[in-house]
């Protein structure tokens, strides 16, 4: 029986070592990092973590949104553990689905985890509508010459 880690960092400039640190302290034999976005399912850190995996491993992630950013993808990963006898335990939100009471609370969380991202983006598009309703836009500044420069606009909203 092995402990086999799992982290993800969403961009290139973030730095992993907390989750590594955490992983390491669990006891992990073996540590796969990802350097992507949640929300792709294919990653190939995760890939390469689920390959390794035998009966009786247990696979350990500090938080359930480093494995999955949808409700679908952890129940399609907690399905595929399952069917491999690999049990998952979650570092940060004490889940072990090796109880019944870390299977219901594996339900519990995933849920809120997608509930919580899909609350972020809802404010963010509103965010961004609102400033376009104003008249800003995004992207990177234009270069400042005496020519293009004006007072920028203010939304009385």
């Amino acid at each position: 029986m092995s402990r086999i880690g799992y982290g993800r960092v969403s961009t290139r400039d973030q730095n992993p070592d907390s989750q590594r640190d955490a992983l390491t302290a669990a006891g992990c034999d073996r540590i796969f990092i990802d350097k992507a976005s949640g929300k792709i399912d294919r990653r190939a850190e995760l890939d390469k973590a689920l390959d390794y995996l035998r009966p009786g491993d247990i696979f350990v992630i500090t938080r359930l949104s480093r494995a999955a950013r949808s409700l679908r993808h952890l129940l399609d990963l907690a399905a595929q553990l399952r069917e491999r006898e690999v049990d998952l335990l979650v570092l940060k939100q004490g889940i072990d689905t090796s109880t019944p009471s870390g299977r219901l609370q594996f339900h519990m969380f995933g849920a809120f985890d997608e509930f919580l991202r899909e609350l972020i983006v809802e404010g963010t598009l509103e965010g961004l509508a609102s400033a376009r309703a104003c008249g800003r836009v995004g992207g990177r500044p234009r270069p400042w010459t005496l020519t293009a420069w004006r007072w920028p606009a203010r939304c009385t909203r």
